[in-house]
């Protein structure tokens, strides 16, 4: 009872002070949510966080808030430092409906039933010898407060380095799972908690979906029983915003880097794709400085790379 408190206590003071809900454009061929990326929001950690601390606080993965800040120490980042926080996304290209898990991204995007609204949370996915599988499913069981029956293969690993596991673990605070798990229809995967919520955003897991404890506690009474579920692959997303297009990128999967060449061509694709879903009138031209800056960077940014055809002496590329 006293290990539950402690564990409630703890979940109270990092309960995220940043909303995760967002507007869903109006117009469906629009897809970025939030502020204006051209307004970033800059804050200062205060005197006992770490860079992780932040992230939490404004709900976002490790890995994610590392990559927007490369300049500031993880672990004493001091006041003084301007540390940048992700306030606007692209929408995955993706059916607006149900749950959605872009794998890259390390990012879960929930459509409410009434389709206005999108919520979306940091997560953590399985690691390169355990992949969490792409693909369309759905959530066939919800649980509070479940226990955890790992299977051999987690129970030899964990044996091999001296730390073996019991054949249940029951619910607790101590439990892998947390405290609310969602099952999913392909066989052994499930959406929960964790234990270790410094983890949230990284490739750490044994392939299931990890959330911070305050983020599935929010969701699971949103899910219903047959809610779909698409993990999807999407590094590279596109979208319409004011006019222009937009691209945000994020660092490919470890073992499936494409060549910058490859990648260009695959977002050329993308960019001309989006271009003619809008069905805009005006003659666009792509922004090569631009675009170039952000498939190398990938920091997951939404960066601005068309404009409409102007005279001008900057380095363009045609669009057609």
């Amino acid at each position: 009872m006293k290990l539950f408190l402690v564990f409630f206590i703890l979940l109270l003071s990092f309960s995220s002070v940043w909303s995760s809900v967002f507007n869903l454009p109006a117009d469906p061929n629009e897809s970025l949510i939030g502020a204006s990326p051209e307004e970033p929001l800059y804050i200062h950690a205060k005197q006992e966080d770490t860079l992780l601390d932040v992230a939490r606080r404004y709900n976002i993965g490790q890995n994610e808030i590392l990559l927007v800040n490369p300049e500031v120490d993880r672990w004493l980042p001091g006041t003084q430092a301007s540390i940048l926080i992700p306030s606007s996304r692209i929408l995955p290209d993706t059916p607006r409906k149900g749950l959605t898990l872009n794998l890259p991204e390390y990012r879960l995007y929930y459509f409410s039933s009434d389709n206005k609204n999108v919520i979306t949370h940091p997560v953590s996915i399985g690691r390169q010898d355990w992949n969490t599988p792409l693909g369309q499913t759905k959530v066939i069981q919800k649980k509070a407060d479940p226990t955890w029956t790992p299977p051999e293969s987690i129970k030899k690993e964990h044996a091999e380095k001296g730390d073996p596991l019991p054949d249940v673990v029951p619910a607790g605070p101590d439990n892998p799972l947390g405290l609310f798990a969602l099952r999913l229809g392909i066989p052994g995967y499930l959406i929960h908690g964790t234990n270790k919520p410094y983890g949230v955003g990284m490739r750490v897991s044994h392939g299931c979906v990890r959330m911070y404890p305050e983020d599935i506690e929010k969701l699971f009474p949103e899910v219903k029983l047959g809610m779909p579920v698409n993990i999807i692959n999407q590094p590279v997303k596109v979208g319409w915003f004011n006019q222009k297009i937009y691209i945000e990128v994020h660092p490919q999967l470890e073992g499936e880097e494409l060549a910058y060449d490859v990648l260009y061509e695959k977002t050329m694709e993308l960019i001309k794709k989006t271009f003619f879903k809008h069905n805009y009138q005006q003659e666009l031209v792509v922004e090569a400085q631009a675009l170039r800056k952000a498939l190398e960077q990938k920091n997951g940014l939404p960066v601005a790379i068309t404009r409409p055809v102007i005279i001008q002496s900057d380095p363009v590329e045609d669009l057609f």
